[in-house]
């Protein structure tokens, strides 16, 4: 896997599904928008570039032709088509055969032949028979010894030691020695030398070459599949560099056994290849011993490819070479998903007071980070124009046009050796631009032009790549594909700006890259299972492209319908985003490629009116704004719960997974909110019930809050308690308390905490994380990765500050001053775990002073918490030590008991 990338501090940004999880595939982690498979000699597809599996494999079945079937199918004068071929070569039972041979053929097949064919070909059949009796047996005996470390099996496979050794060879002497086609007598000939490999008698093996397959003089199928038993007993000699060799002339003769000579040519010597290149003496073994030197070792293969090039520059191998290259580049160029770093974006915060950070723009003249020449490659790639309404997002308004028509001078690129650095990589894509330029000059193969043109398209010269492909005059159907496909994707990524005449435009020329097609799969394979999704596609690229543009253009709504359903915003329902996905619902005369594109996206949620109103009314609860909420929440009563039907959560009393299902009963992101809520929690375990992990306040002056409210009754509830808390006494006291309780019990460390962030209960970790609630929009291209990310607006704990000192001043018994204040110190907790989110230390590992400056920076932190964040921690030490809930409080609090110490 070749990656030329950058430093480890950057790393972040090519967080892919690899990273993310250990069983998924790298081969579906790229878009696949130039071809690999169109080489025209399929024999070689094994060879092409994959990261995931020892050979490419992902060519369809009958791709490669196996030569021995082409060779019976020239034998039976193609009397056979190739299917039909193999059916009688491989497939066909011995018994058939036989029945054929006497004259009352019973296969349908043979039967169709007529009794005819076997009178005709005599000779063959007589051969299949004889090779159909061997085949089960033909295999190496497994030979245990001290260094044995592989099952040996069951003990009853057949292999070729259970045959009668002098028995089998007369037979086939006798039956080589009859035979007078040729061909049909090098077979049997092939059969003596397996078997001899097989039984471990390999320098027979070598004889029975000599004396039975040579002296044919035919240089065929059977020659090579004979010379490759051969190099098996020679290796068993350990005769290692004839074997190599004769496993290399099979590597070049042969179109199906290509990856069996190569792994036998690694497994018979360590210096395989270049002991082949010095052997190599004909033009032809020279190429093929340079392409396996440049396959083996793929860091730089341009200086092999140069060496080929003037061997042969038609040579097919060349560009298996070159479309590795090209296939190279495009996964490091065009990743399926862009990460940014939060501390590395376009916008910089000014750290030097750290309390209270400015937002600073990178000015043009300022020396670019590599982060910042990355960040512009991808704008530049995909171009587009920017609103200059910097009040809608500010972290997407911050990059003029000429910026982001920028080129970096660096570029990463994928190593094998997984290594991260960014040297040499723009000039590795400008020599092998430059070689395919040369090339297509002295070859015939149109496949130079197309990959000259995609090297182009990589550059971001379109204008150019277009003009080429239009030059192009093939009929090669794959060439044809993939030249359309370039201009597709030329005239897309060109685009500066996606319009409704644009959209027009997509629709009536490029309507089978956004269309999906419905894809049946078969209901009776059990095994039809993808484990990774669909693999990227050029159509998932164009989605990426159509997207980033929404997103550039401030059409935020859209953007995000390209990658995602409706109810994904139930995940990361931050306000701006959502209001964005509504205007775009609500827009009247949507163009046909916003009906069918992305309108088909806005997945059922239930009610799509009360789906949008509970987001706005839980932000405003969030907000504090409870006037505003319920105004929402009267437009959300039919709401009909949050759309996971997938959900499962694990049942501690049954020992087993349970889905969820919405009874009436429980939470269903609207109904069947608990009191607790206004409760305080006597332990923190966000995995006991509520009623163990918190514990109710005195409702009985506030006959409103019932045992089970929905979120219209509960927003109600606080306007009346907030009425109620503009007085004096200590009804009043209580009732600012309480709304101080819910407000901190609904935050990020709060027992409710899933209440108004659309979650169904308070388990689910992602949102729940601190550390990327410093930016306002963590998304810097597009809304692909929504899911991947945890992000919603962080909490204010100083609304709930606010209450409860009010309820502070206004309370005149002790014991609930000191449990104010000890919730006021948890809130203000809150504050401190955001300021350390924001305040991290990222030194670097390599630095030989890490730990010190590691333990430095902590010392510091737990200054600023003890003097900045620990103000009600004190406040209770010292004015309130003495109370019972004090004193309560240091048994089923660790922190609040260490800080009394």
């Amino acid at each position: 896997m070749k990656k030329y990338i950058l430093s480890l501090s950057v790393l972040a940004l090519f967080y892919t599904k690899t990273n993310a999880c250990a069983w998924s595939d790298p081969d579906y982690e790229y878009f696949n928008l130039f071809t690999q498979s169109i080489i025209k000699d399929k024999s070689y597809l094994p060879f092409l570039l994959s990261y995931s599996t020892r050979f490419y494999d992902q060519y369809k079945q009958g791709m490669i032709p196996d030569e021995n079937i082409e060779s019976w199918k020239k034998f039976f004068n193609n009397q056979l088509s190739y299917s039909e071929t193999d059916y009688l070569v491989h497939k066909i039972s011995l018994n058939d055969l036989n029945d054929l041979k006497k004259g009352v053929p019973n296969n349908p097949l043979l039967k169709k032949l007529g009794v005819g064919f076997y009178q005709k070909y005599k000779e063959g059949i007589d051969y299949l028979i004889e090779a159909k009796y061997l085949e089960p047996y033909m295999r190496i005996n497994f030979v245990e010894n001290e260094n044995s470390f592989y099952y040996s099996g069951s003990g009853n496979d057949k292999n070729a030691t259970n045959l009668d050794y002098n028995k089998t060879i007369a037979a086939l002497t006798s039956l080589y020695n009859a035979a007078k086609n040729p061909e049909i007598k090098q077979r049997y000939g092939y059969q003596i030398v397996r078997f001899n490999h097989y039984t471990r008698n390999y320098d027979a093996a070598t004889q029975a070459f000599k004396k039975y397959v040579q002296p044919v003089k035919l240089k065929g199928t059977p020659y090579f599949m004979a010379l490759d038993q051969l190099a098996g007993a020679q290796r068993g000699l350990e005769m290692n560099s004839d074997a190599n060799w004769n496993f290399f002339q099979v590597f070049m003769n042969s179109k199906s056994r290509k990856e069996s000579a190569f792994v036998s040519m690694k497994l018979s010597d360590t210096a395989s290849f270049n002991n082949i290149m010095k052997r190599a003496g004909t033009n032809e073994e020279k190429n093929m011993a340079y392409f396996l030197l440049g396959y083996e070792d793929f860091n730089n293969p341009i200086p092999i490819m140069e060496k080929m090039f003037e061997i042969d520059p038609n040579s097919e191998i060349l560009k298996v070479m070159a479309v590795r290259s090209i296939n190279e580049l495009e996964r490091s160029y065009l990743p399926i998903y862009y990460y940014s770093d939060n501390n590395n974006t376009a916008v910089q915060k000014n750290t030097s007071d750290k309390t209270s950070p400015e937002t600073t723009v990178v000015k043009k003249e300022e020396k670019l980070s590599i982060w910042q020449k990355i960040v512009r490659f991808f704008k530049n790639l995909f171009g587009g124009s920017k609103k200059s309404d910097k009040s809608k997002d500010e972290n997407k308004a911050d990059q003029s046009d000429d910026e982001l028509l920028e080129n970096p001078n660096r570029i990463p690129v994928f190593s094998k050796n997984n290594y991260w650095y960014d040297e040499k990589t723009k000039d590795y894509l400008d020599d092998l631009e430059k070689f395919t330029a040369k090339t297509k000059e002295k070859s015939d193969d149109e496949y130079w032009q197309i990959a000259d043109a995609y090297l182009k398209f990589l550059k971001k010269d379109y204008k150019e790549s277009t003009e080429i492909l239009e030059d192009i005059k093939t009929s090669n159907p794959e060439y044809l594909e993939q030249i359309k496909r370039m201009k597709v994707l030329n005239d897309i990524v060109s685009q500066p700006k996606i319009d409704a005449e644009y959209e027009d435009h997509l629709m009536k020329d490029y309507a089978e890259y956004f269309v999906e097609k419905e894809i049946k799969k078969d209901s009776t394979n059990t095994d039809d299972y993808d484990y990774y999704g669909s693999v990227p596609s050029t159509a998932d690229f164009l989605k990426d492209v159509l997207a980033n543009r929404y997103f550039l253009q401030g059409e935020d709504g859209k953007s995000f319908l390209m990658n995602n359903k409706l109810s994904d915003l139930q995940y990361n329902p931050n306000s701006s985003l959502v209001k964005s996905v509504e205007d775009f619902y609500r827009k009247p005369n949507k163009t046909q490629f916003e009906q069918q594109i992305i309108a088909k996206n806005m997945d059922n949620v239930g009610n799509i009116e009360a789906f949008f109103a509970t987001i706005y009314g839980d932000r405003a609860m969030r907000t504090a704004d409870f006037e505003k909420a319920k105004s929402y929440y009267q437009k959300a009563q039919n709401f009909s719960g949050i759309p996971r039907e997938d959900y499962e959560k694990y049942n501690p009393s049954t020992g087993k997974y349970e889905k969820l299902v919405y009874t009436g009963t429980n939470y269903d992101g609207f109904n069947n909110i608990p009191d607790y809520v206004f409760g305080h929690n006597v332990w923190e375990s966000f995995g006991s019930p509520d009623d163990q992990s918190m514990e109710n306040e005195n409702y009985t002056a506030f006959p409103f809050i019932k045992l089970k409210m929905n979120k219209l009754q509960l927003a109600d509830a606080l306007i009346q308690l907030k009425k109620i808390g503009n007085g004096k006494d200590e009804k009043s006291a209580k009732a600012n308390q309480l709304i101080g309780n819910l407000l901190y019990n609904t935050s990020i460390l709060g027992y409710y905490r899933q209440i108004f962030v659309m979650d169904i209960d308070n388990s689910n970790g992602g949102k729940y994380d601190f550390w990327r609630t410093e930016l306002e929009n963590p998304y810097q291209y597009y809304y692909k990765n929504f899911l991947d990310k945890s992000f919603i607006e962080p909490d204010n704990f100083d609304l709930a500050i606010n209450y409860y000192k009010k309820a502070l001043n206004l309370s005149t018994n002790k014991e609930e001053k000191a449990r104010i204040l000890f919730q006021m110190a948890s809130a203000e907790q809150g504050k401190y775990y955001q300021y350390e989110a924001k305040n991290q230390a990222n030194i670097d590992y390599s630095d030989p002073k890490w730990s010190e400056k590691t333990d430095a920076h902590q010392k510091e932190m737990d200054n600023i918490k003890n003097q900045k964040y620990r103000t009600y921690f004190a406040l209770l030490k010292t004015q309130y030590a003495n109370t019972e809930t004090a004193r309560n409080l240091i048994g089923s609090c660790s922190y609040f008991g260490y800080f009394m110490k």
